[in-house]
């Protein structure tokens, strides 16, 4: 019955999207906007006072938290992928806020407080900068984040101020960290690791650590059809050659991945030799060491191609944040509670990078991931089931009972 309540929110939220297919609700938009009224309403239906922070945040406090009572944070984003799911992000906003509103009609009251937060940016697809919301919260906001711009040259200060937030109060949103318990986050997996093993849930033990490079192969155009093979500077073939070292590199390191997932080349023309191409190399690992020698044999590997390739390479580090370890009393709690329910609590990684990246410099953190269909996230075809959402919901509902004992509250 909760988890077809939580689907049913799920569905809703779903509906306040850009046209296309999927879900396309970026941070600060008309959809963000429409949205909010929805997600106020569910926090008030739990008995959590609401509001929306200088980030854009979401934030739902009950009454111990307004208090100052040591507190636990839920929640996850509202934002999405262009054209992603209904899931990513949201489920774990819904699905906390209807626990909480069921421990409420129930009667079970918790010795610590509760905050629920949705927050505004995770995905970072409109600006390119990513947890705005949770940095704020940890204390580690980079005001230089302000002056990042959308496509259409709006600045993040901008467009805060549009949807109504002070920006220049950013900073008062730090979180006192000896009144933070934690920070859990339900997710759905975009993994097919769950589904393979035929488990609903699993507890998460580390976030992946991920780095992204911007990369600048510069030619020379000249005429397709008068200009010899062997005196050619191809920016785009020696592209290529760097997209085949990402991929020869990532697969042959264990426990990384890569992707070459932006490519844009100049002067784009049917007949014209590509002058420059800029593309993007995305680089993940939970463990620092691998992804740092992952990155030293590609870096590595730039100059050789560009001098095969008679061409010019030039990269620089856009992004970096390091992989985080989840607490382990958070870790031992939710496989406690999923074997409660009956259920293997099985252990492992996130190869996505989530808030719980940022909320680590703040708190212990954990993440409970819920079974998604084939693995599928950021895609409009994402899936998960009312049987499983429920499962997560009674696993946080055991977990959460189990907090005040285990922290001496």
């Amino acid at each position: 019955m909760l988890g077809q309540l939580i689907f049913d929110r799920l569905e809703d939220a779903a509906r306040h999207s850009q046209p296309g297919p999927g879900v396309t609700r970026l941070f600060l938009s008309d959809e963000h906007r429409a949205v909010t009224p929805l997600i106020r309403d569910w926090m008030t239906k739990a008995g959590l006072t609401s509001e929306i922070d200088a980030a854009g945040n979401i934030v739902g406090r009950d009454d111990k938290a307004l208090s100052g009572a040591p507190t636990l944070i839920l929640g996850s984003h509202q934002d999405t992928v262009v054209s992603g799911g209904k899931y990513d992000g949201m489920l774990g906003v819904a699905l906390p806020i209807a626990v909480i509103e069921h421990l409420l009609k129930t009667g079970i009251e918790l010795p610590f407080g509760i905050e629920v937060v949705a927050f505004g940016d995770e995905e970072g697809t409109r600006f390119q900068s990513t947890l705005v919301g949770s940095r704020a919260l940890a204390g580690t906001f980079d005001p230089k984040a302000l002056d990042a711009t959308d496509d259409q040259d709006i600045t993040v200060a901008d467009a805060l101020k549009a949807f109504g937030c002070n920006p220049d109060d950013i900073p008062t949103l730090k979180r006192d960290r000896k009144n933070v318990l934690g920070f859990v986050e339900v997710h759905i997996e975009q993994g097919p690791v769950l589904e393979k093993m035929d488990l609903p849930v699993g507890a998460v033990t580390a976030l992946t650590g991920i780095e992204r490079h911007r990369v600048r192969i510069q030619g020379k155009a000249s005429h397709a059809g008068t200009t010899p093979m062997v005196d050619r500077h191809d920016a785009l073939v020696a592209a290529a050659d760097v997209i085949h070292q990402v991929e020869a590199i990532c697969s042959a390191t264990e426990g990384m991945v890569g992707v070459v997932g932006k490519i844009d080349v100049t002067p784009n023309a049917v007949n014209v030799i590509p002058d420059h191409v800029d593309l993007t190399i995305e680089l993940r690992a939970p463990e620092r060491t691998v992804r740092v020698n992952g990155r030293g044999q590609i870096l590595s590997a730039l100059p050789n191609i560009a001098r095969n390739r008679r061409v010019e390479i030039t990269a620089d580090q856009t992004y970096e944040a390091e992989g985080v370890r989840c607490a382990d009393w958070i870790m031992n709690g939710l496989g406690q509670a999923i074997s409660e329910q009956g259920i293997s609590p099985h252990r492992l990684f996130s190869g996505a990078g989530h808030d719980g990246l940022a909320m680590h410099d703040l708190c212990d953190i954990g993440m409970l991931f819920v079974r998604c269909r084939d693995g599928l996230s950021h895609h409009p075809d994402e899936a998960i089931t009312p049987e499983d959402t429920g499962v997560a919901a009674a696993v946080l509902i055991d977990f959460l009972k189990m907090v005040g004992p285990m922290k001496g509250l």
